[in-house]
């Protein structure tokens, strides 16, 4: 996986940003033999896949399922290399229910292949020329991917490690590479499907920040596949805090540091070349220069290009500003007496409600529970997290009292939803806590408290997306603004492709 350093000067890396993708990158790195500081302006570690603790409660920030823990899966890899355990953990099946409008029988996603194709012909009669294409276009992107391909390519080395992924398996996406979900839908007549397009759109949203007519074909094939067997969503016992745990002990096993509370304010370059950081102690206030070799910015595009003032990364900031602004998240995190939860329930559901039961702008709720003896709650007691997709600009007018008074009707509004489906009484409901765009630019520093990236349309995927290796040299961006997109797993390919790119081009020195 990673390339050993024989007999050559340590390099000095600086991570800006400890979520998993920074975590990753560090923590490889390390192992390497670089010589490895990772910065973060939280508390604890994770970014959107931390945790925080209420009365007896653990609740996952924001991811709380993990693709990839699989033999032969991104994490599963990554813990191989670094020696570490992995978490324990249970397949989510069904890795999701989905409600649609009125209907109280849910879909029901399976992990198992067979079951999951006579559930989806008995929901979508007449769709499965259209599964069976998004099957073969995902086994044939799976293997391409599993060979570690760098997307987008910036110099011959990456161009070369793109081509020798390249197999005759991997000619059948040709056709379908500049093709979105919309498209596939008419070529089979489908698009009229009223129902089967709302659930598509649905769970897109979830995985790729926009619905069947932007999303690339070739990233939904992956992302409504991924759920099904032998790969498969997993729920961490404890909490997703385990994941950055673990990761945080890889990198001190291979003496790497991490500073928590300590904020980068600039990025230094000089002649198109990174210098150093400027650091600041958020505890003292104390501020310093940190000379590096290697800058590995675990942070958003729309973050980057605020870091430096060189002028190489102009593009970047013309690019963004021609994209749509990424979705914020608006999340109400509930403790209750387990008894408010209908028996049998999926540990993850989706909700569409009808137009005339907006929450807000959204009429969507991405909900996950805790499972008994988890680690998240006491015995007798479970967490609720729910989700919408919110305008994060929404959030940032006004006067304080204006925020207060919207957060608090959404918060109100979402629980009236939840009601019909939870037994959410009074003395039911334990503790309530909501969060918004500005609780995740304050905890999390993402401009504006956006989240998922910058949504996977056919100008940001793949080839056509940003790259890991910027501009300038020896600055690099991983995270959800890089191919193959959010989520932990995709981060991690991310942070990888990353640590072959420096060790490439330190062993070429």
């Amino acid at each position: 996986m990673a390339i050993a350093l024989k007999n050559k000067q340590k390099s000095r890396v600086v991570v800006v940003g400890a979520g998993i993708g920074g975590l990753t990158t560090g923590a490889l790195l390390a192992k390497d033999g670089h010589q490895v500081t990772i910065y973060d302006q939280a508390i604890v570690p994770g970014g959107c896949a931390s945790t925080f603790k209420r009365r007896g409660f653990t609740f996952d920030v924001g991811a709380t399922q993990v693709a990839g823990l699989e033999p032969g899966g991104i994490h599963h890899r990554i813990f191989q290399e670094l020696g570490i355990e992995l978490p324990k953990t249970t397949y989510c099946d069904p890795a999701c229910a989905v409600f649609l409008p009125g209907e109280t029988e849910p879909i029901n996603v399976w992990r198992d292949a067979a079951k999951w194709q006579a559930e989806r012909q008995r929901q979508f009669p007449g769709s499965e020329p259209f599964w069976q294409l998004l099957n073969k276009l995902f086994k044939a992107s799976w293997r391409f991917q599993g060979r570690d391909p760098v997307l987008p390519p910036r110099n011959i080395w990456d161009l070369w490690q793109l081509v020798s992924a390249v197999r005759p398996d991997t000619l059948i996406t040709v056709p379908f590479a500049l093709m979105t979900v919309a498209d596939a839908l008419k070529l089979y007549g489908l698009y009229g499907d009223k129902r089967l397009k709302t659930f598509l759109d649905l769970q897109l949203k979830l995985y790729s920040q926009v619905d069947t007519d932007e999303t690339a074909l070739l990233y939904a094939a992956t992302a409504l596949a991924v759920s099904q067997a032998p790969q498969g969503l997993f729920h961490l016992q404890g909490s997703m805090q385990v994941l950055s745990d673990r990761l945080v002990a890889g990198l001190e096993k291979y003496q790497g540091r991490l500073l928590m509370r300590h904020s980068v304010e600039q990025i230094h370059t000089t002649s198109g070349k990174v210098t150093g950081i400027t650091v600041r102690n958020q505890k003292t206030g104390e501020t310093w220069i940190e000379e590096a070799d290697e800058v590995v910015a675990n942070v958003t595009a729309q973050n980057l290009v605020k870091l430096t003032s060189d002028k190489s990364l102009s593009n970047y900031q013309r690019r963004l500003e021609k994209l749509p602004q990424p979705s914020g998240a608006f999340v109400v995190y509930l403790g209750v007496e387990r008894k408010a939860i209908p028996p049998n329930c999926s540990p993850h559901l989706q909700f569409l409600y009808n137009q005339d039961e907006v929450i807000g702008e959204n009429n969507s709720l991405f909900v996950s529970v805790s499972k008994p003896g988890d680690g998240r709650a006491p015995d007798g007691q479970a967490t609720i997290i729910a989700s919408s997709f919110t305008d994060a600009d929404l959030w940032w007018q006004g006067e304080e009292k204006d925020y207060a008074r919207i957060k608090q009707h959404y918060t109100e509004e979402a629980i009236a939803r939840l009601g019909g489906y939870f037994q959410l009484t009074p003395e039911n409901i334990i503790h309530t806590e909501a969060a918004t765009p500005r609780t995740f630019a304050h905890y999390t520093a993402r401009e504006k408290g956006t989240v998922g990236g910058l949504g996977q349309r056919l100008a940001n995927f793949g080839p056509f997306g940003f790259a890991n290796r910027t501009p300038i040299k020896h600055l690099w961006l991983v995270g959800d603004s890089t191919h193959p997109g959010e989520g932990t797993a995709g981060v991690s390919y991310s942070a990888l492709t990353v640590v072959r790119q420096i060790a490439a081009g330190f062993m070429l020195d």
